[in-house]
């Protein structure tokens, strides 16, 4: 055997201890008891992990009995190499250091891909963030024509209703003690409220308006007094 099958486990690359015994031509459970001894010295040592040289796991044979195996990291098998000298320990260096850096190229040029995607989306939160404002901007002016084009349709509230009836007494009173010639009066002046705004009648007077028509009818003289003198008897 002159390959070693790499496997990626969360990340960590790691081969499996059956191959690395079949390519040094090494009874699998004699290089599990050199990996044991190895193990015990390191884990004596708090500044070394033994899990960054080798990993206990098991498999199952055929029968379903599970048996003990390790995985090594590239540590790990550098550290097994370190014991081995002749062909065998140069070719299985050879190996692995190949097998691995192969691997760790191949994630490299996965996570590229990845890292292209995530700056393209900072990217585009970038390009967001810049036109957030002129977004706003625009919001804020279509909210704000709508606010003109509803205050243009909206007519007087009944409160505002009863303030213009109030304004048109109050005119009217002024210039009659007569309740007959009061009540042509009044008829006088909504009529010519309505003619002015070109309504109905004074409750569809726009809320726009209503400034206006107060001002009008606090200014309001009937017909036969203008025509008399223009002056407020």
């Amino acid at each position: 055997m002159n390959q070693l099958t790499i496997i990626n486990q969360d990340g960590k690359l790691l081969v499996d201890s059956r191959e690395v015994a079949e390519m040094v031509n090494k009874r699998h459970d004699h290089l599990i008891r050199d990996i044991d001894g190895y193990v015990t010295v390191l884990i004596q040592n708090p500044n070394l992990g033994a899990d960054e040289f080798f990993i206990l796991d098991y498999y199952k044979s055929g029968t379903g009995k599970a048996y003990k195996r390790y995985l090594l990291t590239k540590k790990g098998c550098d550290m097994v190499a370190n014991k081995m000298t002749g062909e065998k320990g140069v070719l299985f260096t050879a190996t692995y250091v190949t097998q691995f850096e192969e691997m760790e190229k191949q994630l490299q040029n996965k996570a590229l891909p990845q890292n292209e995607a995530m700056a393209m989306a900072l990217r585009q939160t970038a390009d967001m963030m810049d036109k957030l404002p002129k977004m706003e901007q625009k919001f804020d002016q279509k909210i704000e024509a709508i606010d003109q084009k509803v205050e243009k349709q909206i007519t007087l509230t009944q409160g505002e209703q009863r303030g213009v009836q109030r304004k048109v007494a109050l005119r009217v009173y002024m210039f009659s003690k007569d309740k007959e010639e009061r009540r042509y009066l009044f008829a006088e002046l909504y009529r010519d409220i309505k003619d002015r705004w070109k309504v109905p009648s004074y409750r569809d007077v726009l809320r726009q308006d209503r400034k206006d028509v107060v001002k009008y009818i606090n200014a309001w003289v009937p017909k036969k007094k203008d025509e008399e003198n223009g002056e407020i008897a």
